[in-house]
């Protein structure tokens, strides 16, 4: 499996990753897999926020649209002109702690430790997704978090699974009631995943 990226942020509950190829971040809502210390540990993140910006502290990226001599670039064309916007741009992305993984077993819940700075992160494929959400115990931790937008993040993630696994219809069916359960005292709020979630 290649790596996509490499911690350049970590804490407790979430993590930040610089992205090894420019608009090249996992989507919203991906599991992704950061490399622990220690030995047969690897610790699952949540994408909720992609980011691509100037590379140097508070810096900014320029308008490129329009060349000096008054030609208008759109879209790509721009990064086809100016290939020198990989050097001076960085995509990054974020993501909630999950849960983590341990001599193959799968906890949902925070790992003893976060992923160390510069460690490896790895896109999880359709057979990994579809292990980690044999059981729902995630949940509560998106659903409760503050600053992130943890019900579009829920919903995204709950349909990335549904897609993985063989029983996929049969797995919203059960992600559903645990919403519910969850949810019992927020209808609104229930109702409004349960129908970002329908196939």
């Amino acid at each position: 499996m290649e790596r996509v990226a490499e911690i350049i942020e970590s804490s407790t509950t979430s993590f930040t990753a610089g992205a090894y190829e420019l608009l090249s971040a996992p989507p919203f809502g991906t599991l992704v897999r950061a490399q622990s210390r220690t030995a047969g540990m690897a610790v699952y993140g949540l994408v909720y926020e992609i980011r691509t910006g100037s590379k140097e502290p508070g810096g900014r990226a320029v308008v490129r649209g329009r060349t000096y001599s008054g030609r208008d670039l759109y879209d790509a064309e721009i990064y086809h002109e100016h290939p020198d916007l990989a050097e001076v741009l960085q995509t990054e992305f974020s993501a909630i702690t999950v849960g983590y993984v341990e001599d193959e077993r799968v906890y949902q819940y925070l790992p003893p430790h976060p992923p160390p700075v510069h460690y490896s992160v790895y896109e999880c494929d359709r057979l990994e997704l579809a292990r980690f959400g044999e059981t729902c115990d995630f949940f509560r931790g998106v659903l409760f978090s503050s600053a992130i937008p943890s019900d579009e993040l829920l919903a995204a993630t709950i349909r990335a699974i549904a897609r993985a696994r063989p029983d996929g219809r049969a797995y919203l069916v059960r992600a559903g009631r645990e919403l519910a359960s969850l949810l019992k005292d927020d209808y609104d709020r229930l109702s409004a995943i349960l129908r970002r979630i329908r196939p």
